[in-house]
């Protein structure tokens, strides 16, 4: 069984009628949890902050920003505390030095080298993302997409903030700019020419390598009876690409139903990580015929997807795409994303080994008895949200500042 309610194992759930109508609500989007696709899901703050402080900073005239400068937009970043502590804490990222009596912050030359090998991986990948932003549009019922939603899912998928003139122009036999109805922010990507190349799903192409029928494959333990009942019920119809036009299929019918499983999968296996956040992909509904219930279809087919709702962020990743916690296959552009994360945790690792030194040196001096180190504390500074009192990070249970969290995690600069 595939769903669960919310339960008090230790007491009786007393609640008013609007409380318990919400638990039964989270209940619809419950799903058995998954450990390591769980821990998947655990987004690294402080690497999502620096992220936007080195976009920050390459956007500043000379690719270097005045401290006092960067203060004042720590409050967009909803960070407390003094910009000039949190930068001290990663020496291996970001450089200061003194411009007069003023401190400036640059990225340092292994940073700066990090920052090329994604340009030029950006590059080398340009072929790729043009395969991708063509099966989008050929997924889509009327072969185009609004600029403003592709915009909502562009680091899912990898494409650079500028794809809209990296891209497009480059290729004026596949994509066009278009804005019919004329209004402002109704720009939309619309394809030009039907490429049947790319007219080939995942789940097709893996089908004609091993001389197969194309079908879904389930990710449960075989204990999930009733759950791999439902999937070979499912699995057993025929495949139906998302490739084709939806136009003739009948709302609510298993064809249909067959049908956006198949585009979801696809969408899903072009993501960099394999995954999305729900509540961004039904922004989709029409364009590609998604069903008003999508996370009812999602936790249908447990086998496929996994949903989860850490962070109170609902979000789908297919389950085939991982190995336990790990992505199977890693996008290049993936690859670079983790290197900046072992530099920053190295750099932070290295600035509380100093700290460390620095209060043990003065506990000797004062003759007070040297306190135990915590090494399982150490071990997880690199992901600690409240490292110590200077800068407080806030604490996601409070509702406010789970929003603006959220701000940061999904709508800037968070891939």
């Amino acid at each position: 069984m595939f769903l669960h309610t919310l339960k008090n194992s230790n007491s009786r759930f007393y609640a008013a009628p609007s409380l318990q109508c919400l638990v039964r609500n989270f209940s619809l989007w419950s799903m058995k949890k998954d450990p390591d696709l769980e821990s998947t899901l655990s987004r690294n703050r402080r690497w999502i902050v620096n992220n936007q402080i080195k976009n920050i900073i390459l956007r500043y005239p000379n690719q270097e920003i005045p401290v006092k400068v960067l203060q004042k937009k720590f409050k967009n970043l909803d960070l407390q505390g003094k910009a000039l502590n949190w930068i001290k804490k990663y020496p291996c990222c970001f450089e200061l030095h003194l411009h007069g009596d003023e401190y400036h912050c640059r990225l340092t030359k292994r940073m700066m080298h990090l920052v090329e090998e994604e340009e030029s991986v950006k590059d080398v990948q340009e072929p790729v993302l043009v395969r991708r932003l063509g099966k989008l549009l050929m997924m889509s019922v009327n072969k185009r997409l609004s600029v403003v939603k592709i915009n909502e899912l562009k680091r899912n998928f990898g494409f650079p903030d500028d794809y809209l003139i990296r891209i497009i122009p480059k290729n004026p036999d596949m994509f066009r700019i278009v804005n019919y109805s004329g209004r402002r922010n109704a720009m939309e990507i619309e394809l030009v020419s039907w490429n049947p190349d790319l007219a080939i799903s995942i789940v097709e192409a893996s089908a004609q390598k091993q001389g197969t029928h194309p079908s879904f494959t389930c990710s449960l333990p075989s204990t999930w009876v009733k759950s791999w009942e439902r999937f070979n019920e499912f699995n057993s119809s025929p495949y139906i690409s998302p490739y084709m036009d939806p136009k003739g299929l009948v709302e609510g019918s298993k064809e249909m139903e067959k049908r956006t499983v198949a585009l979801l999968h696809e969408l899903l296996s072009l993501t960099l990580w394999k995954k999305a956040s729900i509540v961004k992909l039904s922004h989709f509904r029409r364009e590609f015929v998604l069903p008003d219930k999508l996370n009812i279809l999602l936790l249908k087919h447990p086998g496929i997807f996994y949903v989860s709702n850490k962070y109170q962020i609902y979000t789908v990743l297919l389950r085939e795409g991982y190995n336990g916690s790990e992505l199977i296959y890693k996008d290049p552009l993936v690859v670079v994303k983790d290197r900046f994360g072992e530099l920053m945790q190295e750099g932070l690792h290295e600035y509380n080994q100093r700290r460390r030194l620095v209060n043990l040196e003065k506990r000797r001096r004062d003759g007070l008895p040297l306190a135990k180190v915590d090494k399982r504390k150490d071990r997880r500074a690199g992901i600690s949200d409240s490292e110590d009192q200077g800068d407080k990070l806030g604490g996601l249970l409070d509702s406010e500042e789970r929003k603006r969290f959220y701000k940061v995690l999904f709508d800037d600069d968070a891939s």
